[in-house]
């Protein structure tokens, strides 16, 4: 499928999703926010597929919603912020896609662009990448699952911080709170990122995508003895898979494992 405003490539079981509206740092618009649903459905749909990147083209990641849209009566601001389909409607796509999801944060991540790293599961940042919870200074409340991705990972007193002033934080600050996973040197971001994804995608996607529902529902649960439980149903399903017994046999033979995701 063709698109106008991203860029969809498929490539050795990963696929990379780019967002190509440079000119804006990439904000998104009522289209970038459909095409974007539209590219998210097509790799659920495609098993081939076992790890999404998301990247964004030029100097930006993304800079949220694109403030310029309908800027004289505030109508196309208001569509792509606050309603269903839109870039809410896009972090909710990623969160719950059930390959794992990898942001390559190439430069500024602001606002809404901010939350969509932060649905992701893992964020590798260039060492020019920014982020900013940017929306106070536009008079908006955090949005697009900002309270909750980001307080999650570092605790309401910074949280709180950093979306009451809306300052920027560089690469290394955000790999310290926890934020970036690694950051890497700018001209080597596509290729960490590929590489990690293509590990990924060597193993077992179907444990790969039940371990993935275990540490989300590990979010909010709240006893333990129930994740535990959850566990073990979980390994009962992935015991029942040929690549369990692929990865017991690849033991016992002391070599690596082949899965096939069956």
């Amino acid at each position: 499928m063709d698109y106008n405003t991203i860029i969809l490539a498929k490539e050795e079981g990963v696929a990379t999703l780019t967002l190509n509206r440079p000119e804006t740092l990439n904000a998104c618009n009522d289209e970038m926010a459909r095409e974007a649903l539209e590219a998210l459905e097509e790799i659920r749909g495609d098993n081939e597929i076992r790890v999404l990147i998301i990247t964004g083209a030029g100097r930006g990641f993304s800079s949220g919603v694109d403030l310029a849209a309908g800027a004289d009566s505030g109508e196309g601001v208001r569509t792509t912020l606050s309603t269903w389909p839109g870039i809410v409607a896009v972090a909710y796509a990623l969160y719950n896609l059930d390959r794992p999801t990898i942001a390559a944060v190439n430069g500024i991540a602001a606002g809404g662009g901010f939350s969509l790293a932060l649905a992701c599961d893992i964020r590798l940042a260039s060492d020019q990448a920014r982020f900013s919870q940017i929306f106070v200074k536009r008079a908006l409340v955090p949005d697009t699952g900002a309270t909750y991705f980001l307080t999650k990972l570092v605790g309401t007193g910074k949280a709180c911080e950093l979306m009451f002033t809306g300052d920027f934080i560089d690469a290394a600050e955000a790999e310290r709170l926890g934020i970036a996973n690694k950051v890497v040197p700018h001209e080597e971001l596509m290729h960490e990122a590929k590489a990690l994804a293509k590990r990924i995608a060597s193993g077992p996607p179907l444990t790969i995508e039940l371990a993935k529902r275990a540490i989300y529902k590990g979010f909010s649960e709240t006893d333990l003895a129930r994740q535990m439980d959850f566990e073990m149903y979980l390994n009962r399903l992935a015991m029942a898979t040929e690549d369990f017994k692929e990865g017991v046999k690849s033991f016992l033979e002391k070599r690596e494992p082949k899965f096939k995701g069956r």
